[in-house]
């Protein structure tokens, strides 16, 4: 096994998907004399919109908001398709210099922090290689999920089932599915997107679901936005109409922790509007949480409604009792046909890749660790980590942390600082990391950092509070402990 030359770089980034590029374009912008390289686990940025390719892919957020805040999103789809939102995610790297310095085939094993020396050792593989870099700054933007395989329960009697039995993080290239019998096994945003879009390809498509989730449609083009861009410049029509979707979406989550039954009542209503009289909403389309316990279902334009209208795709609301050569048999004893079946059953979540993280040699029990304002570590110095909302676009969030690091790089340099850590309070009571029941959550809350009762260590899932708190809050707020 050979090793390669240590390289010192001030900032690494881990990951050159949506949050990584994001972050390296901010260091151009307001520390163009920092070094940075980014390091990429798969063979092409991009991340998430790079890695899955199944039918229909696209955004479960709109546009504007999980655009960059520096860069306006250029599209008139509102909820885009995965394919525009690559190129977007790459434009931008081309255009601030970002592609030029990402590591490919780099996957992080490891980062050890030295005190003495005042910097992380990280250990990458790349092909046969053990290659070690140092740096300043760890910025982590791998995301919190697992690239390399998703959520996939095993179902009894599958390895009878003659068909084609797929998940959707990995989409077999050139799957021919025209005239075939379908079934989707899922309910969440994977699911009802992949329904619509096999559709008028298929046999027939079935989603297949043990709960519901609550699905809302929206306008496949934002009329606000449409009307703004023939009278405002671009980066003006873009500011405004992302202020309006980030008041929109924190007055719809208030709204439902505040009134959750009438919002139910409301998304049931507009369900009924959208489907053929006498369809059975209760059923199909009413969970028995209440909105925002799990993530919202946004469909455009209401396609999902459609084809369930027309008649070529339908929703089920059983349990499986066993796969059949031909198919999949329900506990309520009706048999569905399928030449090809799809385990939309959710992702799996990995913290930080996978890398085992240390300080002067001590591992870094992640459980053990509480969160602060949900982007550093308590006892961990100079690291950072890019997770975006749960109830939101993802990319709100990400631009909130990408403030905070140039913010807290120009302190450093202001005071002649080397280090900084938020110190651990034993007076913070203990929270899960996420406030959502969702199965991929509740899967791995035991392997993720806790978040607190109060701030720092809490935060409260809401842009125009935590804009506060991250972006304008104080670095000097006795948590944050620095060092020369």
């Amino acid at each position: 096994m050979s090793h390669a030359p240590v390289e010192h770089r001030d900032v690494l980034i881990v990951g050159a998907g949506l949050s990584g590029i994001g972050a390296a374009a901010t260091l151009v912008r307001e520390h163009p004399e920092k070094s940075y390289a980014i390091v990429e686990a798969r063979s092409a940025s991009g991340g998430t919109w790079d890695l899955f390719r199944y039918p229909g892919v696209r955004s479960d957020s709109d546009m504007y908001t999980l655009g960059y805040r520096f860069k306006p999103w250029p599209g008139q789809q509102a909820l885009a398709d995965g394919p525009s939102i690559l190129a977007y995610v790459r434009e931008t790297a081309a255009e601030y210099g970002v592609d030029r310095h990402v590591r490919y085939e780099h996957r992080v094993t490891a980062a050890d922090w030295d005190s003495a020396e005042a910097r992380w050792t990280v250990t990458v593989r790349h092909g046969d290689q053990t290659v070690e870099m140092t740096c300043s700054l760890l910025w982590v933007c791998s995301g919190y999920y697992d690239y390399d395989a998703g959520h996939r329960p095993h179902f009894p009697g599958e390895e009878s089932f003659g068909g084609t039995l797929i998940h959707p993080q990995h989409w077999p290239e050139g799957l021919d599915y025209t005239g075939k019998r379908v079934v989707v096994i899922g309910s969440g945003a994977t699911a009802v997107t992949l329904v619509p879009a096999m559709a008028p390809a298929a046999a027939h498509v079935t989603m297949l679901q043990r709960t519901p989730s609550y699905v809302l449609s929206v306008p496949q083009v934002d009329p606000i936005a449409t009307q703004l861009g023939r009278r405002l410049s671009l980066q003006r029509s873009y500011d405004l109409v992302r202020w309006k979707s980030i008041l929109v979406a924190i007055g719809l989550y208030q709204f439902s922790r505040k009134a959750p039954g009438t919002l139910r009542r409301l998304l049931r209503l507009g369900t009924q509007k959208s489907l053929p009289e006498g369809y059975d909403v209760d059923t199909h389309f009413t969970p028995p949480y209440d909105p925002w316990d799990q993530r919202m279902c946004f469909v455009p334009d209401g396609d999902l409604f459609k084809v369930l209208s027309d008649g070529s795709a339908e929703v089920v609301t059983d349990t499986i009792e066993t796969f059949t050569p031909t198919g999949i048999r329900l506990a309520s004893g009706r048999e569905l046909e399928a030449d090809v079946v799809v385990a939309a059953t959710g992702l799996s979540l990995l913290a930080f890749g996978g890398a085992v993280l240390s300080v002067d040699g001590a591992e870094v029990e992640l459980p053990e660790t509480m969160a602060y304002k949900a982007l550093m570590l308590a006892g961990v110095p100079n690291l950072v980590y890019t997770v975006g909302y749960t109830n939101a676009s993802w990319t709100l969030k990400a631009d909130l942390v990408a403030d905070f690091v140039a913010r807290l790089l120009s302190f450093l340099d202001e005071h002649g600082y080397r280090t900084v850590v938020p110190m651990p309070d034993d007076t913070v009571a203990e929270r899960p990391f996420m406030d959502l029941e969702s199965g991929y959550v509740l899967r791995s809350l035991d392997r993720l950092p806790k978040q607190g009762d109060r701030a720092p260590w809490l935060l409260k899932q809401n842009y125009l509070a935590d804009r506060r708190l991250i972006r304008r809050g104080s670095l000097t707020d006795g948590v944050l402990r620095y060092g020369s």
